[in-house]
């Protein structure tokens, strides 16, 4: 009986839960630098460090990404990010968020851009990216 039809059933749904709350632990919930990195599309080609978050510029396929990351994120506070591509107009975001303001696109056609973000006072800026 042990051998028979009957236990194969039982274990397929056991073993499929425990595999499934076995993923759970070792796959679980990332940090918010991922969320981060999966708002803009691009590769990643400066981060500004700066007393309350970072501020992250992405370029590729012609268009250049901002975002402005907290470094705790919590209770809503005051954020912003601003891009410009040269020789074109600023795009930004800004409002009370608990993790970050963006992401904010333009196109940047090979242009040099820049970017700068807030939050809760404290500030940077990227200078041109070329």
């Amino acid at each position: 009986m042990f051998g028979g039809v009957g236990n194969r059933r039982l274990l397929g749904p056991a073993l499929a839960v425990l595999v499934a709350s076995g993923g759970l632990v070792v796959f679980g919930p990332g940090g918010g630098s991922a969320a981060a990195a999966a708002a803009c599309a691009g590769r990643p080609v400066k981060t500004v460090g700066f007393s309350t978050g970072e501020l992250r510029l992405y370029k590729g396929n012609g268009y250049a990404c901002a975002v402005t990351a907290a470094k705790t994120p919590g209770a809503r506070r005051q954020m912003s990010v601003t891009i410009q591509a040269r020789g074109g107009a600023p795009a930004g975001d800004s409002g009370a968020y608990t993790r970050m303001a963006g992401p904010v696109t333009v196109h940047s056609g090979g242009r040099c851009v820049r970017a700068a973000g807030a939050i809760a006072g404290s500030s940077a800026e990227t200078g041109w990216v070329c």
